[in-house]
């Protein structure tokens, strides 16, 4: 079939051609993207945290006694959690992933080093961190009883806290110390003095969201207890709602001047801190049906309107000897000219809107594959489509086209 007819047919239609071209180049830019932020969203939402999740539940408490000795009452708190039926492990912490602390720092190589190498999450381990929490230990060795420190002890001083161990994740270590072992080398966190890398957990996710790290495991680990009232315990899946009333009623129990501020399981947390990710997925889908819907509706729409403006052409090329199978083609050919024109400028509105969200979000630039994707979509959308009113003239007569002259 030759292309210049239909081509001059669209060009005394210009103004319908124009806009059917625009509204698919934008509904490729638009699912192009959409897409790309679906996949990328529902990776972070699949993403191992590095922990016991499914073990742990969260209790943050505060006390009504200002004056109380805050380590006195941690080392309390915790002997008394312990006590619980049914705990296997607890820990004070400073944060956890999918809570609201969001604890950071800077790493230098070597001291006196004007900007940071990295910035990452700083995890306080007051001894019983690492088996609460279900963390590996894969290179080197975990700290030992005389190398942990009270960190509010440190801050009272008014100085930086002088830690001279220190764990990372191995996404950090790799990050810091590509191509060699990390143990056994210097970080520089707070000041001058060194923290020596004594080994290296699997993965540990940071806590929070956003452009606070470059990469969510860069997460290290101090010998530092903090005490702020806030404790994980570890116990078995099918006791986790048990435990978790039974330790917030020990809490109270040991101090009844008590307020517990959060009480709740790291799954839960979990599924809370993704439910806004969850709702642009579910916005996302929305758009994308939306869009692919109208696109479709004004293909058919453009579509059937020709057929019946071509009524007179359509029985003339009947009548000349035309078969039923080219008069589907020749619409069919058609629609892909404008639907291949309008792939080809959202392609172009597709990483024009992805450096804009590169920009805005920090998302990753858009990956080829996407594009040879959603063209193929869009092709597949127009083609279907238009097969209706494609068939509809080519079932038309040639008589009765020709009457209605």
């Amino acid at each position: 079939m030759e292309i210049r007819p239909i081509l001059s047919v669209l060009m005394r239609h210009r103004t319908a051609a124009a806009l059917i071209v625009l509204e698919i180049a934008l509904s490729c830019a638009i699912i192009c993207n959409a897409v790309f932020v679906i996949g990328y969203r529902t990776d972070e939402m699949r993403r191992d945290s590095g922990i016991a999740e499914d073990e742990l539940v969260y209790i943050s408490a505060s006390s009504l006694q200002p004056d109380r000795n805050r380590d006195a009452m941690r080392r309390e708190d915790t002997a008394a959690l312990a006590a619980v039926p049914g705990v296997k492990s607890v820990t004070s912490v400073n944060q956890l992933p999918y809570g609201d602390n969001v604890w950071a720092s800077g790493i230098n190589l070597r001291p006196g080093q004007a900007d940071a190498v990295v910035t990452a999450s700083n995890y306080m381990d007051d001894g019983r961190l690492l088996p609460t929490l279900g963390l590996r230990v894969v290179e080197g060795r975990g700290f030992n009883p005389d190398e942990y420190q009270d960190h509010d002890a440190l801050e009272a001083d008014g100085t930086p806290p002088q830690v001279p161990a220190v764990l990372l994740s191995r996404p950090l270590a790799a990050r810091l110390f590509p191509g060699r072992s990390a143990v056994g080398q210097d970080i520089y966190v707070w000041g001058d003095q060194p923290s020596r890398v004594v080994g290296v957990v699997d993965r540990l996710i940071a806590p929070g969201r956003g452009r606070t790290f470059e990469d969510s495991f860069h997460t290290m680990i101090f010998p530092l207890w903090v005490s702020n009232g806030s404790y994980v315990l570890r116990t078995d899946p099918e006791r986790r709602d048990e435990v978790l009333k039974a330790a917030v009623a020990a809490l109270v129990r040991a101090d009844p001047n008590r307020i517990v501020d959060q009480q709740n399981t790291v799954s839960a947390m979990r599924r809370d801190f993704y439910s806004r990710d969850r709702a642009v997925i579910w916005l996302l889908v929305s758009v994308c049906v939306a869009l692919l819907a109208v696109t479709a509706f004004g293909i058919v729409g453009l579509a059937s309107f020709w057929v019946q403006q071509r009524t007179r052409q359509i029985g003339i090329r009947r009548a000349l000897g035309a078969t039923r199978a080219q008069i589907l083609r020749y619409f069919q050919v058609e629609n892909l000219l404008l639907t291949t024109t309008g792939i080809v400028l959202g392609v172009l509105l597709a990483y024009a809107l992805n450096l804009t969200l590169m920009r805005q979000y920090e998302l990753p630039r858009l990956p080829l594959a996407y594009l040879p994707a959603s063209a193929l979509l869009l092709w597949l959308l127009g083609q279907i489509a238009v097969f209706g009113p494609a068939r509809r003239a080519a079932a038309i007569p040639p008589a009765v086209a020709t009457r209605s002259a």
